[in-house]
């Protein structure tokens, strides 16, 4: 099986790093809808250069357009996307559900990759993506070599062998929405997850001031001949925000692997110049199964770099260090206990003499006021920074044959093994009076391809006797039919096929009311007297109470197996395939954002769907004025009126707390509480506090609202019951 390297590039620089370093596809975003808004990403001329670019030396170029799209947004998605298509992208990278249907629908010869952020984490979704014709899949980051192995879909399988790691699942996190309304959907991350927390248990500090979030870099080399045994095809890089130079570097360190199935002599070396370019520790990640302890750092969200050395005596004056690895004039270290660093602008030997390099006992000024002993780490290596901001070559092999006979044109045929193009001279080729052309001659002329993307690996030249023919005109024939071969591999596109796509009638129609959420025995009896649906996330109270008609089992998320916890009635965060289920209500976990996500669910079986929380009231209204227009009547759907929203599911136990234990807290540095627990498979982290929606007579008009109860006891339920039904209390 031939894998697929897929490289990041957040601009042109890293681009170009990417494919000369190796790259068999590369990942980039327009200005709008990609999950990496803060990167440069590329404008729309830019976009033409870049396909033009990776297309001439047979590199694919995919563009995430993998944010939640909003209604108001569609149209400028769907022009994006042309536009894109046009211009020969070979696949884009979608999350959004509605927008994966219509793209599918509306541009039926246009590949498909569903992101990342659309949560691949249980074969079920896996094969609903298949079935929708998504051509391939990228599996949440959480999932094992061995659960990959076991998704029997034949859809293109890819996952991510290095880079950055979401602490949660990914299109699972609204840490950053919730907290300061940047979306990471909507690919704004403020990366909360980097921040320093407090772990309590009640009044109990367990864990004071650590990054406790905070996940390692993953880095599958030491495993990677067990990735290529496998049918992945696809091996992602992350790193759309990191420096061309990282970029180059990693692809370069990947495509050795790959090539030489794992078996690199110069491994170690090469990997402590990765952790001078970037690290927070490495990790095999849940791809391997690695333990809590292995997938986190606590101690730093930042760059580590390269243990080189000790600091053995400080002055006011100057740091004196024990170096075990090369330290350069213009290095970037950092001291690991104070967390201090600098820039090498004066490197000085054991007699205080100034030289570029050291590798033994060396001085640098102390003009950071280091006080101790520590250890020293390399963060920016300036030799090899130097080194990696110069591209290296890559050729794409062709054959060439010429023809080249008395009386006849001087012809050339250049093929890459795909594409032939053909060019001849003007000119006849004549025969010799004094020194014929020989066939070494010609071949040596027609193989002197310069800095054009080519190398011939095969000239084959069919010479008749005798002959003669101007040697710049054999240069003029070679240079005619590369520019051709050029032209043809930059401007190969897909054919394009836009279909009219119809939304049919929809039968759902809206039931306002209340459902709420419950978490005991004396909640229920309460509500059910009022409230239309019930939803229980405890599998024995949901037992106790399922045969009550308005009782809904609510499944609990990412498990790789979603059937395995499906009951009569279900309230689901997961896409599967719905169309055989009955009485499914869609989570807010579906991130409905926009009508056509609401649409296809609705032909998909769904009876109810909760829009996401990431809308405010004023989309939300807007959600439901364009639905109206669209389809004639109310859509069927919930509100979280009330309640604590989910803001991070985790797979494991990451914080070592108690199973089923809701007494823990992590605080952050605004002394926010977020309770948190852990279920036995995953960790979740709920928000601080409860949200309300403001306008509560405007949207029981136009919606079913939902209230998430906790702990509340009958008189504050009633209390809050009254509110939303427009009682005095």
């Amino acid at each position: 099986m031939k894998h697929e390297l897929l490289s990041p590039a957040g601009n042109m620089e890293a681009l170009k790093q990417a494919v000369m370093n190796g790259a068999d596809a590369v990942y980039l975003a327009c200005k709008d809808f990609g999950a990496r808004k803060f990167a440069d990403n590329f404008t729309n001329e830019e976009i033409i250069e870049a396909i033009k670019f990776c297309h001439l030396y047979g590199v694919k170029i995919y563009v995430t357009m993998n944010t939640l799209v909003k209604d108001n947004e569609v149209a400028m998605f769907l022009g994006q996307v042309e536009f894109l298509y046009r211009n020969g992208v070979d696949a884009l990278l979608v999350q959004d559900f509605g927008m994966i249907c219509l793209l599918r629908q509306r541009y039926p010869l246009l590949d498909i990759h569903a992101s990342t952020q659309a949560n691949t984490s249980a074969k079920e979704t896996a094969e609903l993506f298949y079935k929708l014709g998504c051509k391939r899949v990228v599996f949440s980051r959480e999932l094992s070599l061995k659960e990959i192995s076991r998704i029997n879909v034949p859809i293109e399988k890819e996952v991510f062998i290095h880079g950055a790691l979401c602490v949660s699942y990914s299109g699972c996190c609204l840490m950053s929405s919730m907290l300061g309304g940047r979306s990471a959907n909507r690919g704004e991350c403020a990366g909360a997850c980097r921040m320093k927390y407090s772990l309590k248990h009640i009044d109990r500090v367990i864990t004071q001031d650590k990054y406790l979030l905070s996940t390692k870099e993953l880095n599958t080399a030491p495993r990677f001949k067990e990735l290529l045994d496998s049918d992945i095809l696809s091996f992602k890089i992350e790193g759309r925000m990191k420096s061309p130079e990282y970029v180059g570097f990693v692809t370069r360190y990947y495509r050795n692997l790959i090539d030489n199935y794992g078996n690199v002599p110069n491994l170690e070396e090469e990997t402590d110049k990765l952790k001078m370019l970037y690290n927070r520790g490495f990790t095999v990640g849940h791809l391997f199964e690695a333990t809590e302890e292995e997938i986190m750092n606590t101690d730093t969200p930042n760059h580590i770099g390269l243990e080189i050395g000790r600091v053995i005596a400080v002055t006011k004056e100057k740091i004196k260090i024990k170096l075990s690895k090369v330290l350069n004039q213009q290095d970037g270290i950092r001291f690991l206990q104070s967390g201090k660093g600098l820039i090498v602008n004066y490197l000085y030997d054991e007699n205080y003499k100034l030289v570029n390099s050291a590798s033994d006992i060396c001085f640098i000024d102390n003009k950071i006021g280091l006080e101790i002993n520590d250890k020293v780490y390399k963060t920016l290596d300036y030799k090899l920074m130097q080194e990696l901001k110069e591209l290296p070559v890559r050729k794409v092999p062709i054959t060439m044959r010429a023809v080249v006979k008395s009386g006849e044109v001087f012809t050339l045929e250049v093929s890459d093994g795909v594409n032939t193009v053909k060019a001849q001279s003007n000119n006849i080729v004549d025969n010799a009076i004094n020194a014929p052309l020989d066939e070494e001659r010609i071949r040596q002329q027609l193989e002197k391809l310069g800095d054009t993307p080519f190398k011939s690996t095969t000239t084959v030249v069919d010479i008749g006797d005798n002959i003669f023919f101007d040697i710049k005109a054999i240069n003029e024939v070679r240079r005619t039919a590369i520019n051709q071969l050029i032209e043809v591999r930059q401007n190969k596109k897909k054919e394009v096929v836009i279909e009219n796509v119809k939304l049919d009638k929809i039968d759902r129609t809206l039931t306002k009311g209340f459902s709420c959420t419950c978490k005991n025995n004396n909640q229920i009896d309460y509500c059910n007297k009022y409230y239309k649906r019930i939803y229980l996330e405890d599998e024995k109270l949901y037992n106790n109470y399922k045969n009550y008609p308005n009782v809904y089992y609510k499944i609990p998320r990412n498990r790789f197996v979603i059937s395995d916890y499906l009951k009569r009635k279900n309230l689901v965060s997961e896409y599967f395939n719905f169309t055989d289920c009955d009485y499914i209500i869609g989570d807010y976990g579906l991130n409905v954002t926009n009508i056509y996500t609401a649409y296809y669910l609705y032909k998909m079986n769904l009876e109810v769907i909760t829009l996401s929380l990431e809308l405010n009231e004023d989309e939300i209204i807007n959600f439901i004025n364009t639905y109206i227009k669209y389809f004639g009547k109310y859509p069927s759907i919930e509100i979280i009126g009330y309640g604590r929203s989910e803001n991070m599911i985790i797979k494991g136990n990451i914080l070592n707390i108690k199973e089923n234990d809701y007494k823990y807290t992590l605080v952050n540095s605004n002394n926010l509480e977020f309770p948190v627990y852990y279920d036995g498979v995953n960790t979740h982290i709920l928000n601080y506090e409860r949200s309300e929606v403001k306008n509560i007579d405007l949207l029981r008009n136009y919606a079913n609202l939902r209230i998430d109860f906790e702990d509340e006891d009958e008189k504050e339920i009633e209390k809050i019951t009254n509110k939303f039904n427009g009682k005095k209390y």
